[in-house]
């Protein structure tokens, strides 16, 4: 494809799908040429540099977001959305985690997000530093709870570029280790059969679980004390 009909969306769209299967590392320019049928060099002139595509793709991942109206429905129910819409756009681009890490976040999408973020807070009645602390909170907390799947496939990724033939089976070597670990405390030991007990992974429900408890812990910090 010729400098002049490939176009930045289409980069990005293509630079997107290349790093949800690679990860970071397994983006360069010539393998995003190669899928774009054009030159590395058409690609460099229309974003820059790699680390500015990683950029650009990264912004544009937050327009994944559901942005609901605090007008019309009440603060929990836009802040629940916002958050779970969060934990999916993260669990659907493990890479994005990576790149918080190593390069500089910000873009318009980001900042439109972030901006409705605190308008969600702000309806909820939190005001000046306290809303900021609210909405981060909360943000914090997803990105936390997307740490497991990330992983996960940061190590499968991992065990493919070292030649590992398998790595499923290679990963399952280490679980059965961790087992044998594990059975020693009584606590692990009677979590084993669960699926908590994977590498990476939490009990069922886990995230709604402590969405909906840090939620309730900021609508009681907004009522205040119980006399």
């Amino acid at each position: 494809m010729a400098r002049d009909t490939l176009t930045r969306e289409q980069i990005l769209s293509t630079a997107i799908a290349l790093l949800d299967t690679e990860g970071l590392e397994g983006l360069n320019m010539r393998a995003l040429g190669q899928r774009l049928g054009s030159a590395a060099t058409a690609v460099y002139w229309h974003v820059g540099s790699k680390d500015n595509l990683i950029a650009l793709a990264s912004d544009q991942l937050w327009q994944e977001i559901t942005l609901p109206d605090p007008d019309l429905v009440d603060w929990r129910t836009a802040a629940t959305t916002m958050a779970t819409d969060l934990h999916a756009m993260l669990t659907r681009h493990p890479w994005l985690l990576q790149a918080f890490g190593s390069f500089l976040m910000f873009g318009p999408g980001k900042a439109r997000h972030d901006d409705h973020l605190l308008a969600i807070y702000e309806a909820a009645g939190f005001t000046g530093a306290a809303a900021d602390q609210a909405a981060a909170a909360v943000f914090t907390f997803v990105l936390g709870n997307a740490l497991g799947p990330a992983a996960a496939a940061s190590l499968t990724r991992k065990l493919r570029r070292e030649g590992s033939s398998n790595a499923e089976q290679v990963i399952g070597n280490a679980k059965a280790e961790a087992r044998e670990i594990a059975a020693q405390f009584p606590r692990l030991r009677a979590r084993l059969d669960t699926h908590g007990a994977d590498y990476g992974a939490a009990p069922d429900n886990t995230f709604q679980f402590g969405l909906q408890a840090v939620l309730d812990g900021l609508e009681a910090l907004q009522r205040g004390p119980t006399r």
